[in-house]
């Protein structure tokens, strides 16, 4: 590692490949790629069936069809210029890939907790659709523009500040640092909404494996089972439950020696598969009940399909060729703290899957409720989380150099993300006349 001066001479000499107040940019390209197109490239090798689910959400809204795309946008943002300043991204870092988890010491942290495109990256990628996110997300609620910019202006701000700031820290106290929940009360101004914040911290400490137990389980002829729910819970088939207990051992081996030990307690009781998310929508995803001392003391996790992040094509190849061991790494790499049971392996066909906690404190906001200056505050928060995760991957010292004190950087993407939301508007249009002309089947969002 160079001393800090030449890192941060290595961040400066970045803005004569990219301008800071060059980050406004968005024109969109004449051979831009179709985005429906895009969306059905990615869907040939996910379940046929859960397709309709997917497009159904993505119809939504803008806001909806963003969450789901971010393979259009990364080759939005792959068709400009970056700056080389490579971090581990997060791939995703819209604001509902955002929230509350418990640590394994079970404090509740706020941080990223979405890792399924992460992969080495420029900083900017993941600024940029923070940013964007946040301007389709206010005008989703009726905010006028300038207030949507202004939001998206704050994501950024909290960003470079967070970044200058860690840049002056040591490499252990940049690698602690976390956000804790608690922190999260003081940021709130109006007392009606600090008692929302107190409500939904409450929400998150109780969504447990043993609350899920209640909510998505039943007993049927003396024994625990997943429920029906069709078609988003479904009991796993003969030849997917076998498939499961058959990779399990491969995914305990992932696992270190103290936390194998600990899954060895615990013994198979039922597995479902389900659907989650937006983007997600059509991906293997399965949950596995096990229970340990007694069935009053229940483990959930999740299996889930890893790809080839939506990244990869854009840029150099990164350092794991398994996609499970990709979201792992990144996972562990970005998160303050991650799930004690996050694990990888390779499932039935070479495909690949990654392991963790259905349940564990989990909790997000309620972007869709949330009022201008509320948005505008929690828009900071992401930043500033963000920023944390960029520090622990990559040059922090360079790309607070970079950015410097002024707020260049983060005017220009504050335009860019009222310029970035138009185009999503105008994807989801093309979306929506897609499926009215019957190019794609979508299903009522279930």
């Amino acid at each position: 590692m160079t001393t800090p001066v030449a890192r941060a001479d290595r961040g400066k000499a970045a803005r004569s490949r990219v301008a800071r107040s060059a980050h406004d940019a968005w024109v969109p390209s004449v051979d831009r790629p179709d985005p429906v197109a895009v969306l059905e490239r990615q869907g040939r090798d996910r379940l046929p069936e859960l397709l309709p689910i997917r497009y159904g959400r993505m119809a939504a809204s803008p806001f909806a069809f963003l969450r789901g795309a971010a393979a259009v946008m990364a080759a939005d943002l792959a068709s400009q210029p970056h700056t080389g300043l490579t971090v581990q991204l997060c791939g995703d870092a819209h604001l509902l890939n955002f929230g509350l988890y418990a640590s394994p010491e079970r404090a509740l942290l706020f941080d990223l907790n979405d890792f399924d495109e992460t992969f080495p990256g420029p900083f900017e990628w993941d600024v940029k659709r923070l940013a964007a996110s946040v301007a389709v997300a206010a005008r989703a609620n009726g905010h006028a523009d300038a207030k949507a910019r202004r939001a998206a202006l704050e994501a950024g701000a909290a960003y470079r500040t967070a970044i200058r700031r860690l840049a002056r820290q040591g490499e252990l106290a940049v690698w602690y640092e976390r956000i804790d929940a608690e922190s999260l009360l003081p940021l709130v101004r109006s007392a009606h909404r600090r008692r929302h914040v107190e409500s939904s911290l409450t929400r998150a400490r109780r969504r447990t494996s043993l609350q899920a137990v209640g909510k998505l389980t039943e007993v049927v002829d003396g024994r625990r089972r997943i429920v029906h729910d069709p078609p988003l819970l479904e009991p796993a088939g003969a030849a997917d439950t076998a498939s499961l207990r058959k990779i399990f051992s491969d995914y305990r081996s992932t696992l270190s020696e103290e936390r194998r030990l600990l899954l060895d307690r615990y013994r198979f009781v039922d597995a479902a598969r389900k659907v989650v998310g937006v983007g997600s929508v059509g991906l293997r995803c399965f949950v596995v009940l096990l229970a340990g001392r007694d069935t009053d003391d229940p483990l959930f996790l999740q299996i889930k399909e890893a790809r080839t992040s939506v990244l990869e094509e854009h840029l150099p190849h990164g350092p794991y060729v398994h996609p499970g061991r990709r979201v792992v790494a990144g996972q562990r790499l970005l998160q303050a703290a991650s799930d004690i049971f996050l694990g990888w392996m390779s499932g039935p066909q070479g495909r690949a899957f990654y392991w963790r906690q259905l349940r564990d404190m989990k909790g997000s906001a309620d972007v869709a409720g949330m009022n201008p200056a509320d948005l505008l505050g929690y828009a900071r928060l992401c930043g500033t989380a963000l920023a944390r995760a960029h520090a622990r991957s990559g040059d922090r010292i360079a790309i607070a150099a970079y950015l410097g004190g002024a707020g260049t950087f983060e005017q220009a993407v504050a335009d860019f993300a009222l310029r970035y939301a138009d185009q999503t508007t105008a994807d989801h249009t093309t979306l929506g006349a897609a499926v009215a002309a019957g190019v794609v089947a979508a299903s009522p969002d279930v």
